[in-house]
């Protein structure tokens, strides 16, 4: 039998099926704990050169899919064009083509992330265009050889699970029969990525999933 856990100290919670969100009771401790799995994701991804293989690693580590990788699933719909403002981060002329790729990160069945992707096509190989336009490879694994760097310029905390105050309330949220509303999107991240001459090639805008709190425990 499987259950979901909010923590890898063994903070159990049963009655949710295989793929589904985790069952959070709405208790202090559990809150702390979601903070700081966001906080932990948040600052390896700021940390890191390739946010693919970030996520690669939070799926191994918390073992949520036998394939342990991060695959992209392409997101039909219509473009978003590039603003004046991303054109000049990117150092484009106005007339400089750019591609838009909408993906959402899966590790197995958990949507870690949804990503919009801004890049320009004359910086990559064609081997990468290619890619790019036919597979739904991660646009991170694509682009290793180029030997990215990420600039992060815009960091966002969109839920907090702790008010503010909290730590001179004398009373703390304890409710352990009601279910914590997690919000669907829990921090956004905004960044470039630099090829190893520091030439910027994309430009990425990445909401990051209360699935990243599902883990799978065996027992």
């Amino acid at each position: 039998m499987k259950f979901y856990a909010v923590f890898a100290m063994g903070f159990l919670f049963s009655g949710a099926a295989a793929g589904e969100n985790a069952l959070w009771h709405d208790t202090f401790l559990a809150r702390i704990e979601a903070l700081a799995l966001i906080e932990t994701l948040n600052a390896d991804l700021l940390a890191a050169r390739s946010a693919t293989l970030t996520l690669d690693q939070w799926c191994a580590t918390h073992h949520m899919a036998n394939d342990a990788k991060i695959h992209a699933q392409r997101v039909e719909g219509p473009e978003k064009p590039l603003s004046r403002e991303q054109r000049a981060r990117l150092r484009l002329g106005d007339d400089e083509p750019v591609k838009y790729r909408r993906v959402a990160l899966a590790c197995g069945d958990h949507i870690l992330s949804e990503a919009d992707n801004w890049y320009v096509p004359a910086r990559l190989t064609p081997e990468m265009n290619r890619l790019l336009e036919t597979t739904d490879t991660p646009f991170g694994r694509v682009v290793q050889p180029l030997q990215p760097t990420r600039e992060n310029f815009s960091s966002i905390l969109l839920w907090h699970p702790l008010e503010q105050g909290w730590e001179t309330a004398s009373h703390k949220p304890d409710h352990p029969n009601k279910p914590l509303e997690i919000p669907e999107h829990l921090f956004e991240h905004r960044a470039l990525l630099y090829n190893v001459d520091h030439e910027p090639f994309s430009e990425v805008d990445e909401t990051y999933t209360r699935a990243i709190l599902d883990f799978v425990v065996k027992e």
